[in-house]
């Protein structure tokens, strides 16, 4: 059987078609969107499950390029007196419960696909990134084939148009082979990918009555994708529709840099972001945006360093009002960054159908809450927002023409910030709002049919 798999930044979603078209699988109770988390009780544990999710055929020769580090979990179970059957992994919803419970005990792995075509990556890097996106197709898959009860054999799995901004091509190539590789590990015999806003468009096309011109806008939580498409009835059962997509455009800026944006702007003023020295000069500001950009692997690594343990201690000396600092420290400490980023998402998404909401921060000091209004979350999102809106202008001018719609997909798209953007800076076009979290899913599914079928 084949599927379209949507291996997503912030969630994963995966469907099959039936008689009634694209079918998504219930990945996590009812639920069919699967959120792209793994929590684990040692790092190493998940390259063992790795290890022990192989065909035969793939085990040996991967036991042999990771003896080190399945040596090494296979100590930690010994010493901390872990069972075989015990659970060491958590993914999804319960992978945050985990987290939030014990932020400093294991380790928690959020939006991987982020980190995908990073510059500088080290081969151990690139393996252990290999391991996560394994382990977490692994187990959606196992879920997905549960919940259909049919064997997944062959995959279309979605893909932005850039996966990083800078060597694009390089970027671009390293990323897919890694979710090949993850996704052949996985069990499937079969890897085709398509471009995540051509996915969602196609899932928008099965409904259409007549030809247009569609701008696909997909903003996800790693990348914001566009396309320019002619879609209809007189294009959507062509087998080749290269001639129908008139310009791509895509970046690495999307639901997460808005969650970055909201914890860095509103948020870690409580933390000492902004206060003032003894001397009058306000804070540093980049230890904050470490803390907050939990997509980046080397902000994190900085966060985590023992120099960083060091200015803090350096600038407590000399700050104003050294108790903001010591939330900054607890936070950091008992790694609490990610718990904030998250609030901020949620923040985010409360924000799209109320005026005001409160995050709630007791997990860092008793009764530290934090008003914040939609008019906050615009403000501090205007930078990536632009972007998004550039890519928009770039695709329309790349088509040579203007769209009779835009189509709008992804966890962020409904925002009504962004979309206020959009009405004010591309003109008065109807804008539809599809499936946010659905229809790459879907669209995957459709073209996984047109070319296993």
């Amino acid at each position: 059987m084949y599927c379209g798999f949507d291996y997503g930044t912030s969630n994963c979603a995966l469907g099959i078609l039936d008689s009634n078209g694209p079918k998504l699988a219930a990945l996590e109770g009812s639920n069919l969107y699967l959120p792209s988390t793994v929590y684990a009780l040692s790092r190493d544990f998940i390259t063992e499950a790795v290890a022990k999710g192989l065909s035969d055929t793939r085990r040996t020769a991967f036991i042999e390029s990771r003896k080190g580090i399945l040596s090494r979990a296979r100590r930690f179970r010994i010493e901390e007196d872990y069972e075989v059957d015990d659970q060491v992994l958590f993914y999804g919803r319960e992978a945050f419960a985990e987290y939030y419970q014990f932020p400093d005990e294991g380790y928690f792995v959020k939006s991987p696909k982020s980190f995908l075509g990073g510059s500088g990556l080290r081969a151990e890097h690139i393996q252990f990134f290999e391991d996560v996106v394994t382990v977490m197709m692994m187990n959606v898959k196992r879920r997905a084939e549960q919940s259909l009860q049919q064997a997944l054999k062959h995959t279309v799995i979605g893909r932005p148009v850039n996966f990083q901004g800078l060597n694009a091509e390089e970027s671009n190539q390293q990323a897919l082979e890694i979710l090949t590789v993850a996704a052949q590990r996985a069990g499937f015999e079969s890897v085709e990918f398509q471009y995540e806003p051509i996915a969602a468009g196609l899932d928008f096309e099965r409904h259409l009555e007549q030809d247009q011109t569609v701008l696909v806008v997909d903003i996800g939580g790693g990348t914001s994708d566009c396309a320019m498409v002619r879609m209809g009835p007189d294009y959507r059962d062509k087998l080749d529709r290269a001639g129908d997509f008139l310009a791509y455009t895509g970046e690495r800026v999307g639901g997460n840099d808005l969650d970055i944006q909201l914890a860095g702007r509103q948020i870690m003023p409580l933390f000492g972001m902004g206060a003032d020295l003894k001397t009058g000069l306000p804070m540093p500001t980049q230890i904050y945006w470490n803390a907050v950009t939990t997509n980046d692997v080397t902000a994190q690594a900085t966060f985590n360093s023992l120099e960083t343990k060091q200015q803090i201690e350096q600038l407590r000396l000399d700050m104003a009002k050294p108790v903001l600092l010591d939330r900054f420290k607890f936070m950091r400490e008992h790694k609490h960054n990610f718990h904030i980023v998250k609030d901020a998402e949620e923040a985010k998404i409360r924000l799209s159908e109320a005026m005001q909401m409160q995050i709630d921060l007791s997990y860092i000091e008793s009764d530290l809450m934090l008003n914040l209004q939609r008019e906050q979350l615009a403000e501090a999102i205007v930078h990536p927002v632009e972007k998004m809106i550039a890519l928009m202008k770039d695709a329309i001018a790349q088509a040579g023409e203007r769209p009779d719609v835009i189509y709008m997909t992804g966890g962020s798209a409904k925002s009504p910030v962004i979309q206020a953007a959009i009405h004010e800076e591309i003109g008065d076009i109807p804008l539809l709002d599809g499936d946010h979290f659905g229809s790459v899913a879907s669209g995957l599914t459709v073209w996984a049919d047109r070319i296993y079928r």
